[in-house]
């Protein structure tokens, strides 16, 4: 399969992924938007159909449809195969309150059911390890199996038969099943009903978040989907909003210009939030506000840089991922930003803009 851009962003503020056409997760760092790629089929070049991504393959497919749950970032995908068997994959990452607080953990969720007929499946999960160096080691639970190695242990619970996924066997989808991959954590309750719970909720979240933003008469599904789009680029534990959820995707073929852009520019993030507060989504504004002070607290001689990392890390040395081909091989692969070093005399005048509303709104503690 081609790669392409043409991907769909699904997230919480602590989680994100880019999935592509066919359903395939082709891109997600852990434990945390600048980490490690465990999915990273999207920059591996001519490997993309061996490593680094997790797919629901139909036998036979014939077609696929994919679209948005109305206002929120839920992705649903519809693949028919060649007999007019139908499944459903619905991919989400659990966003919503719980305990007075907002539940956003690192995971992601994929629920599979089959629409029409008994189509035939095959599950395969090959997370990567040290950006794309080796794949990530297997155990084997009751329930569940863990993907060990890298920055974060991660861990597949599912009432689906274990050893179908394991070893990528291809069987015949006659009942749901739900798959939570997150943290190396036990998962003490039932995973259909629980999955069936988070999907509700978040649901009910993002469309709740929605109804509170001053949307124009004209253009309302675009300027929605851009809204939330952009409120997945937040990094909501520290405040920041990075420039991309990406890395070193090339500028035009064969540039070799192709950046980290998983950080916090000062000034992209004002764009940002000024863009959102027009709508009326004044909590972006308020966590980077937060995120912003403990950046001048931290700076040293009055010097800001133009960029910092999403946890306020001031060094972002820069190194090439030598296991990962790129993005249709036209590598390089950046880790790290040099432009932590440069000198961009603009972002005080972004820090002010940004800054400058904290005065008058009422809306902001």
């Amino acid at each position: 399969m081609t790669q392409t851009l043409d991907l769909f962003p699904i997230g919480n503020c602590a989680a994100s992924a880019l999935i592509d056409r066919s359903g395939r997760f082709v891109w997600a760092c852990t434990p945390r938007v600048d980490g490690d790629p465990a999915f990273c089929a999207l920059l591996s070049g001519d490997k993309a159909e061996d490593q680094g991504f997790w797919s629901v393959d139909v036998e036979d497919m014939a077609s696929v449809r994919q679209h948005y749950v109305r206002n929120t970032p839920i992705l649903v995908t519809e693949i028919t195969d060649k007999s007019g068997a139908v499944v459903e994959i619905t991919d989400f990452a659990p966003r919503y309150l719980q305990f007075g607080r907002v539940y956003r953990p690192m995971a992601f969720v994929r629920k599979v059911r089959p629409l029409s007929g008994t189509p035939r499946i095959r599950v395969r999960m090959r997370p990567m390890v040290n950006w794309g160096e080796a794949p990530a080691a297997i155990t084997t639970g009751s329930n569940h199996l863990r993907y060990v190695g890298g920055e974060m242990t991660l861990r597949l619970t599912t009432e689906a038969p274990v050893s179908h996924i394991r070893d990528e066997r291809l069987f015949r989808l006659e009942e749901p099943f739900s798959m939570f991959l997150g943290p190396d954590e036990g998962f003490d309750a039932d995973v259909a009903a629980t999955t069936e719970r988070m999907l509700s909720e978040t649901t009910q979240y993002w469309r709740g978040w929605v109804r509170t933003l001053s949307v124009p008469l004209e253009w309302q599904e675009a300027v929605i989907r851009a809204a939330i789009t952009l409120k997945l680029c937040a990094h909501e534990e520290t405040g920041a909003i990075v420039a991309a959820l990406t890395t070193s995707i090339p500028e035009h073929e064969g540039s070799q210009r192709n950046w980290d852009y998983r950080y916090c520019w000062l000034r992209d993030a004002y764009y940002v939030v000024q863009a959102l507060n027009r709508l009326g989504a004044a909590d972006l504004l308020e966590n980077y506000l937060v995120y912003l002070r403990n950046i001048i607290d931290s700076a040293k001689g009055g010097h800001v840089q133009p960029l910092y990392g999403v946890g306020l890390e001031p060094s972002l040395t820069e190194r090439f991922a030598e296991h990962l081909p790129g993005y249709r091989g036209m590598g390089p692969v950046r880790v790290g930003n040099q432009a932590h070093e440069h000198l961009q005399h603009d972002v005080y005048g972004q820090i002010v803009l940004s800054t400058v509303q904290a005065f008058f709104d009422q809306r902001l503690f």
